[in-house]
């Protein structure tokens, strides 16, 4: 008798799945009483793959038979019950029926789906009475088309079988039906649209005209607007063509245009319609016919019902969200954006403020203005979501129309007021700046960090006042290029030199309103200009911003290291916390100690103080990002040189191998360009042996002011000329005398060494491809030649024996080398 398996273990799944069968699932005995235990059966399927009816361990045939029959017993089941007169169980059964097309196998579900369509398209006719029936038929057949997209040979089948949802779907577009059925249609036929494309083709102004119906009726909830944006969004790709793409682009931007033209009116200068219709519809182009086929007067009749606050949100919103999910999403052919309708658009949105000017006062009466000004803000943040499509689209397309884009944002950025706009304008300055590059950068951020200093209270933002004078320094020009309230700013600024602590508590008290959220997306911002420009051109920015992030990163941390903690009870967890500013801090000064400078990062010491006390916060996101850090600074904390090859791991005779390969493709400095150095200058032993072995021994240094002296025709007798004894491994050219400066590695700056170098003539040391010039050629040399006064021929003689190449023919002495003969880079400034 074998042991019992556990929950891994085969025989563990038809029990667990007949468990739930006999007391979880209804059948048409026992009644539904408790629906929410559906949530149990569905996480109890999907944990333990109790429908797969596969296993990856060989499974006894026993198994397998029971496996399948209980698998069968659980169809049946769910068939029985979708033929319920009870809506409950009817509901019951076909939510189940939906999680088995996806839980299931795959013979399983291509031998039995055609039959599961037919029982689910019964329950999506209109006539059927519960709503909760209808939305899960919609969702189950969304979820078996879903899964049949996956099977190619079984493509035609399905094609054939999609078209018979169409009209059903239609149906309950067209009808009243509830939020959820509608929202449950929409999906289902997104679904077609994206995996079933020529089913929805033929229908293609039926559903256009369905699904702009329930937009312009203002009487859907704001999840089914939302989906009906991106059903609408998502049509042209049934077509699959540039021309229905640029066409419903063209349609829906006219509409929101004429629908601003109703809504701001009074609200705006005149010229604004006419300069956007301008930019819609440049000269030679036709307009498009209206969105969904209607005509002008019946929108016209509609729009008359509606009061402006339901207009801007339901209709202006939706669409221009449309807009952004059709720029976003991928589509089957390249097209054509029109950018600069797109940016005329939304600042035509963006430039409202709600003000009306005096001429206008006469038609505007004031209930419309409060309703107007209160869609405002969701209508400028729609605005943004377009800029920020466009960008991330387009990205360095776009570059024709950047100075346009960034006009407006400046703009903006001095008129916003509410901190989520602001926060959303930021996250557009991010895309600009990492798509674009450093070209923009350069020229936008006087701009950016003009509004980062008024957002990160830079101005005596601290309670205590201690930094009020690091403050200080920063230019007045950065506070009094955009408006009125910067300059207000730098007249602060000058005041609290003089009275730093009692000015530091005003100016805090000013900016104290200033949430976190638009902090950390200032610093972002900041984290991005460093990234993409930090070292071109910013010279003129560059030590206030890192001053500024320094002294941010540091009062973020005054009160303590934060600790992760959220509320519970909030649903939505995506609330900015401390943690996240002093997270978004540590990034920005991150950013600003690895951007390249001229000069080291003055507040290096300072930061890595900041990252090794945050390492001690283990197991949070603070201190994980400090460990990221300060392994990011080592080369900053530890600068070095490494060898590109690891020479502890490769054998002497395979590095000279590859030396001698190098050698051969390019030939190194002062040879023939195929001639290899020669065989005794072994830069492996050089470089790992020890500073004896390359030590040069010179024993007479009299030799070496006699050759400097030559050119004063001096001539000295042979008997001062004395060889000169050279080690193996020294160079093939060794550096005049000198004295120069060396810092110790191991002291740094406390002890100096004094390095001597010396040089003899280049005939006692040059090396050829073959054999090494050594001491004793240079004494054989001197004794042939006797006793003679020209030393000239002397030397013209020995350079004959000798048969050196320099590289050249013009070159007669070699460079001077002051340093590692591998390096070509001294020898340019050093001869």
């Amino acid at each position: 008798m074998t042991a019992p398996e556990g929950m891994y273990g085969v025989a563990l799944k038809p029990k667990l799945l007949r468990s739930l069968l006999r007391e979880y699932v209804p059948d048409e005995k026992h009644p539904f009483s408790n629906p929410s235990e559906l949530s149990y059966i569905v996480s109890t399927v999907k944990t333990h793959k109790l429908l797969s009816e596969w296993s990856p361990q060989p499974m006894e045939q026993e198994s397998v038979e029971a496996w399948k029959s209980t698998v069968d017993s659980w169809v049946k089941r769910l068939l029985t019950l979708t033929s319920s007169t009870l809506p409950d169980k009817c509901w019951a059964g076909i939510c189940l029926l939906g999680l088995t097309c996806q839980e299931c196998s795959s013979e399983r579900f291509i031998a039995s789906y055609a039959e599961w369509l037919d029982k689910l398209l019964s329950h999506v006719q209109p006539s059927v009475v519960s709503h909760f029936v209808k939305a899960a038929s919609c969702a189950a057949l969304s979820d078996m088309f879903t899964r049949l997209s996956g099977f190619s040979n079984a493509k035609k089948d399905a094609t054939s079988h999609a078209m018979k949802v169409i009209q059903p779907a239609l149906k309950l577009l067209n009808e009243d039906s509830s939020a959820l059925v509608l929202e449950e249609a929409v999906c289902l036929l997104c679904t077609m649209i994206n995996f079933f494309p020529s089913t929805v083709h033929r229908h293609y102004d039926s559903v256009e005209t369905a699904i702009v119906s329930k937009i312009v009726s203002g009487k859907c909830s704001a999840g089914v607007l939302k989906k009906l944006g991106y059903g609408l969004s998502s049509l042209p790709k049934s077509r699959g063509d540039e021309d229905s793409w640029c066409l419903m682009m063209d349609k829906i931007l006219l509409y929101i245009n004429s629908q601003l033209n109703d809504a701001l009116q009074g609200l705006e200068e005149e010229a604004k319609n006419t300069q956007t219709l301008r930019a819609l519809l440049p000269s030679g182009k036709e307009p498009p016919p209206p969105l969904s086929g209607l005509v002008e007067s019946e929108r016209a009749s509609d729009l008359s019902t509606r009061r402006p606050e339901r207009l801007l949100g339901s209709r202006i919103s939706t669409l221009m969200q449309c807009c952004c999910d059709m720029l976003t999403s991928s589509y089957p052919v390249m097209v054509s954006v029109p950018v600069c309708g797109l940016i005329a658009l939304a600042g035509r949105v963006l430039m409202v403020d709600g003000s009306s000017s005096l001429s206008s006062y006469s038609f505007l009466t004031t209930l419309k203005q409060e309703f107007v000004c209160s869609e405002i803000p969701i209508l400028q943040l729609r605005s943004l979501e377009i800029l920020t499509a466009v960008v991330k689209a387009l990205s360095s397309q776009l570059l024709p129309h950047v100075a346009g884009i960034v006009q407006l944002l400046n703009e903006y950025f001095r008129r916003c007021k509410f901190p989520d706009l602001k926060i959303k304008a930021y996250s557009i300055v991010k895309v600009l700046l990492m798509s674009m590059g450093t070209g923009i950068a350069i020229h936008i951020s006087q701009d950016i960090i003009s509004n980062v200093f008024i957002d990160l209270d830079i101005i005596g933002g601290e309670k205590d006042g201690k930094n009020s004078g690091t403050h200080s320094e920063v230019p007045t020009k950065l506070l009094t290029e955009s408006r009125q309230k910067k300059r207000k700013h730098s007249i602060i600024a000058r005041s609290s030199q003089e009275e730093p602590a009692h000015n530091s508590l005003e100016v805090g008290t000013l900016h104290k309103s200033t949430p976190i959220s638009v902090k950390i997306a200032a610093l972002e911002a900041l984290e991005s200009l460093l990234t993409s420009a930090g070292a071109m051109r910013s010279e003129s920015w560059r030590g206030n911003v890192d001053n500024l992030l320094i002294t941010v990163a540091t009062n973020a941390f005054k009160g303590g290291w934060s600790k992760e903690e959220r509320k519970k009870f909030l649903s939505d967890d995506s609330t900015p916390i401390w943690q996240d500013f002093q997270l978004a801090a540590l990034r920005a000064l991150l950013a600003s100690l690895l951007s390249p400078g001229r000069v080291r990062p003055s507040h290096l010491a300072l930061g890595l103080q900041l990252f090794r006390r945050g390492m001690q916060e283990a197991g949070t996101k603070l201190g994980e990002y400090c460990g990221h850090a300060l392994l990011a600074l080592e080369v900053l904390i530890h600068p070095r040189a490494l060898p590109l090859l690891d020479l502890a791991s490769i054998g002497s005779n395979e590095f000279k191998d590859v030396i001698h390969t190098v050698y051969q493709d390019g030939g190194p400095r002062g040879n023939g360009p195929a001639e290899p150095e020669s065989e005794d200058d072994d830069l492996n032993e050089n470089w790992l042996g020890k500073d004896d072995d390359r030590e040069l021994e010179i024993k007479d240094s009299k030799r070496q002011r006699e050759i400097a002296d030559y050119n004063n025709t001096e001539t000295p007798s042979l008997d001062e000329l004395t060889p000169v004894k050279v080690s193996a491994a020294s160079t093939s050219r060794v550096p005049e005398r000198i004295e120069r400066m060396v810092e110790s590695p191991h002291f740094g700056n406390a002890e100096v060494e004094k390095v001597d170098s010396f040089v003899i003539d280049d005939v006692a040391m040059v090396e050829n491809s073959k054999t090494a010039v050594k001491s004793d050629v240079i004494s054989e040399e001197i004794a042939e030649l006797g006793s003679t006064s020209d030393t000239k021929n002397v030397f013209d003689r020995m350079l004959e024996r000798v048969n050196v190449s320099y590289g050249s023919e013009d070159e007669t002495i070699p460079d001077i080398v002051d340093g590692d003969p591998d390096d070509d880079s001294h020898s340019d400034n050093e001869g």
